[in-house]
């Protein structure tokens, strides 16, 4: 879907998206296949080309933060130490949007890696592995914790253990990410909020990103819950908001997994449209987390499910039409900066 560009300049840090080769994997998943793995297509192969494209389609994006996804690890290192060939292919692709030649965008400014916190402080020597490995641009990584009794809401990708955030290993691992000044981002479905909301009490001075509003479930056993459940929903963003450590990534929502929209992918949905499914969950998110630990996301490829990136920006951009040119500097790049530690992109006040 083509549309008019809303805003087209103001800045935009997007905060959140991948890197990937699942060519080789695609055949691996059982069928029928889960929407999460349809919904890939043609961005089952996303590197910098593919991602070039959608930065430059029409907003004004000047910079990016990679998210871990399993991609690119190292063939010969241990499963330890494997991990660390994601970060070192991220560095890479991060100097090549940083020589200048495909214009002013920094893509990759910020790096969010992986390290196993199940090895408890076995996982340190990873932490300092990784950060070896781009020293100017790792930031810290993710863990994900998702997890539901029913198999039909994840799908093969997926393998988090129940209860992962309050397990007393992987908390110890925790640990290390305070003592080396790195941030960590929680993925985890809506029904598991209680857990990030144990673990972002549990360690008060630890920077936690909570990834896509919380992941509303409208799939499998979920399907057609999101209204009986968004009251359950929003009470636990608002005790999580009371953790001042936290921040949100307001977006995801186009995800197979949150069904808003239900059809994908790339269903031709209007900002317009999205906009009108997403905004009790974006809005609700910014009430309780206030405009300066809020931020918006792609989420791309995955949110490609639902929403062209062009259109996902308009979507995000139709919700925030009321709010404050301030508030706009810090929900679309400020707080992105801010939380990464990549304010030398921004633009001169």
């Amino acid at each position: 879907m083509t549309e008019e560009i809303l805003e087209p300049d103001l800045p935009i840090i997007d905060p959140h998206h991948h890197l990937w080769d699942l060519r080789p994997l695609m055949g691996a998943f059982p069928e029928p296949q889960h929407p999460f793995i349809e919904a890939l297509g043609d961005n089952a192969y996303y590197t910098f080309d593919e991602l070039h494209a959608h930065l430059t389609s029409g907003h004004n994006v000047i910079g990016t933060v990679f998210m871990e996804c399993g991609a690119f690890y190292r063939a010969d290192a241990s499963d330890d130490m494997k991990v660390v060939g994601e970060v070192e292919f991220v560095n890479g692709v991060a100097a090549q949007s940083a020589c200048g030649l495909y214009g002013p965008l920094r893509a990759c400014a910020a790096i969010i890696g992986h390290a196993n916190l199940q090895l408890g402080d076995k996982a340190a020597p990873v932490l300092e592995r990784l950060q070896a490995a781009a020293p100017d641009r790792f930031r810290g990584i993710r863990h994900q914790a998702a997890w539901d009794a029913d198999p039909e809401v994840l799908g093969a990708p997926f393998h988090a253990p129940e209860g992962l955030y309050r397990d007393a290993t992987f908390r110890e691992g925790f640990t290390h990410l305070g003592r080396m000044g790195l941030t960590f981002d929680a993925w985890l479905l809506e029904p598991q909020l209680p857990d990030i909301l144990d673990l972002a009490r549990a360690f008060p001075d630890q920077p936690i990103c909570l990834d896509h509003c919380g992941t509303p479930l409208n799939i499998a056993s979920y399907h057609g819950k999101l209204h009986e459940r968004f009251d359950t929903w929003r009470h636990n963003i608002h005790e999580l908001a009371k953790c001042e450590n936290v921040v949100v990534k307001l977006g995801g929502l186009a995800m197979a997994f949150c069904g808003l929209p239900e059809k994908g992918p790339a269903a031709g949905f209007s900002s317009e449209d999205l906009g009108a499914m997403w905004r009790p969950y974006i809005e609700t998110c910014i009430e309780a987390f206030g405009p300066s630990r809020a931020m918006f996301e792609s989420n791309y490829p995955v949110d490609y499910w639902g929403a062209d990136y062009p259109v996902l920006w308009n979507a995000f951009k139709r919700i925030t039409l009321g709010a404050s040119a301030d508030e706009k500097r810090a929900l679309y790049a400020g707080n992105a900066a801010r939380f990464y530690g990549i304010e030398h992109i921004l633009p001169a006040a």
